[in-house]
């Protein structure tokens, strides 16, 4: 796998930044070229929940932006790009690995959760084991999707408070207590890895954000 290069500048903090960096990588890549194009069909018309309606190809790309920014290579973009692919559309894991190679199919795959498995905390502890086992271009994927996620629902939630929660697939407090233990495999994983740091503030920025939402409703 990859791994890190330069530094080529600081992470952009909000989700809904644009992605200067990975639009210039498409531009010169054939493979991520084909990679956001594949990831752009594949969520056709699909909205992100619990973050105010915004097209879900937004995310990967902005989990991308973030990558690239911390000078991750090609391959690592690509399977961020298509880290939701297999999961959230008809897109198999074998044409993946046909079209993009193995470093990418494999990334995907440890990123993709195990929809077997149906009781909801279960697998996201199955999923965030497998993703730590699997090493640090792994592990830099899902927690530049975490990040993305919790800085996205922040922007949604500084609009419609705990109403947030009726977008999600669980409650919210279901959602932020995976996310806590998703942010405790990571700092084990990888306790130096900047994206780490930077989940544990939007965490306690969200955290941040209900206390205010509460006092504010309660006066």
């Amino acid at each position: 796998m990859g791994g890190l290069r330069e530094v080529r500048g600081p992470v952009r903090c909000s989700a809904m930044s644009s992605t200067p960096g990975i639009d210039a990588a498409v531009e010169r890549s054939e493979l991520l070229r084909e990679a956001l194009e594949t990831a752009r069909k594949a969520h056709a018309g699909q909205l992100r929940r619990g973050s105010d309606g915004r097209a879900y190809i937004e995310h990967p790309m902005a989990v991308a932006e973030r990558l690239y920014q911390l000078g991750y290579p090609d391959p690592v973009l690509a399977a961020a790009l298509l880290h939701d692919v297999v999961e959230k559309s008809e897109v198999e894991s074998g044409e993946l690995r046909e079209r993009f190679g193995d470093a990418v199919a494999d990334l995907v795959e440890v990123l993709t959760e195990d929809e077997t498995i149906e009781e909801y905390e279960e697998r996201k502890r199955e999923h965030r084991q497998r993703v730590a086992r699997a090493g640090s271009d792994a592990v830099a994927i899902f927690a530049a999707d975490k990040l993305t996620n919790v800085a996205m629902l922040r922007e949604a939630y500084a609009l419609i408070a705990e109403r947030v929660s009726e977008e999600l697939a669980v409650t919210l407090d279901l959602k932020i207590y995976v996310w806590e233990e998703d942010l405790e495999m990571l700092f084990d994983a990888a306790p130096e890895m900047p994206l780490v740091n930077e989940l544990a503030d939007e965490m306690v920025a969200l955290w941040g954000d209900r206390y205010r939402a509460v006092q504010t409703s309660s006066e």
